[in-house]
């Protein structure tokens, strides 16, 4: 169990049972899932992501950490990093917010957490995140934790109304510690 992360105005704490109906509220929208390849979730969705969730916590070696985005005690997102690679140490972020709470910079905030979280306690090398070019607040999401894009991965996600790509984003631990010491 990680203890919780904290920054300046959100919090980052394991997921509970008790966490899918919060989840949910947001998982079920429509707008939510536009650029995703899943939903949106019935409350069952909603029920097994959260017991999933939980389980991985439990795996050794854990992967994957999925974080309830909390402020001011409500639940309004989840933030995630996953371990692709223990050899190479690399991982990736990925992040959603209840709609109410968009074009708030909580989401960079989240992604500027994850990340300081996998190269500080992870000790990943590498960090990288996708988003569907045409999510446009995803992209200065990125952009603003001091992720470069990379590339563009075509045909990368099959979604609701057919193919979509990725633009790929990425940052190295030597350049998070030069954006962390030019602040």
């Amino acid at each position: 169990m990680i203890a919780s992360l904290i920054g300046n105005r959100v919090t980052l704490r394991e997921m509970k049972e008790m966490d899918w109906n919060d989840v949910h509220s947001y998982a079920s929208l429509p707008t939510v899932c536009k650029y995703q390849p899943w939903g949106p979730n019935s409350e069952e969705d909603s029920r097994e992501f959260v017991q999933q969730v939980i389980a991985d916590s439990n795996e050794i070696p854990r992967s994957r950490y999925v974080f309830a985005v909390i402020v001011e005690g409500k639940l309004i997102g989840s933030g995630e990093i996953n371990i692709q690679d223990f050899i190479d140490r690399k991982g990736e972020i990925g992040y959603i917010m209840h709609p109410a709470f968009w074009g708030l910079g909580y989401a960079t905030e989240v992604a500027r957490i994850l990340i300081e979280f996998g190269f500080t306690q992870l000790n990943l090398h590498r960090i990288s995140a996708t988003c569907d070019p045409r999510n446009i607040g995803s992209v200065k999401v990125l952009e603003k934790a001091g992720m470069i894009r990379e590339g563009t991965i075509r045909d990368d996600f099959l979604i609701h109304n057919g193919w979509r790509d990725s633009h790929l984003y990425g940052i190295l631990e030597h350049e998070w510690l030069e954006k962390l010491s030019s602040r």
